[in-house]
């Protein structure tokens, strides 16, 4: 059976990245091999064994696209068991949401990271 292992998101920096992915939003650092010549095979994750970031630094055109992965909207859905603790905890890390809401499909507020690409932070109904 087929798997989603990992996304690709362009970043201006390695370390600024790691640094963000695992303090503010308590990401893991799963894996970080030097490839030579400046690039790196780094990849974070919400969780071991859940599908990752593999953190892409951005070379010649590419850091135009570095924060607008996906053209201005949503584009990552960072899923918690408890709204309330996860989006207190964030905001004392700094990470800045919009009013949250409940809709459908959850408790959702939205954030950028650190490059300005927008997220949802998600808490699914219950039994959802």
């Amino acid at each position: 059976m087929p798997r989603l292992a990992a996304v690709a998101v362009l970043v201006r920096d390695y370390d600024e990245a790691i640094a963000w992915f695992t303090s503010v939003l308590g990401f893991v650092l799963l894996e970080d091999t030097d490839l030579g010549g400046g690039k790196r095979w780094v990849k974070v994750a919400a969780e071991p064994g859940g599908a990752a970031l593999l953190l892409a630094r951005a070379v010649g055109d590419q850091t135009q696209a570095v924060g607008r992965q996906a053209g201005g909207r949503v584009g990552f859905f960072l899923e918690v068991s408890d709204f309330t603790a996860a989006h207190a905890r964030m905001q004392a890390a700094g990470v800045v949401f919009g009013p949250p809401r409940t809709e459908a499909y959850g408790r959702v507020a939205v954030f950028t990271d650190l490059y300005g690409n927008r997220w949802d932070l998600l808490e699914a109904p219950e039994g959802g």
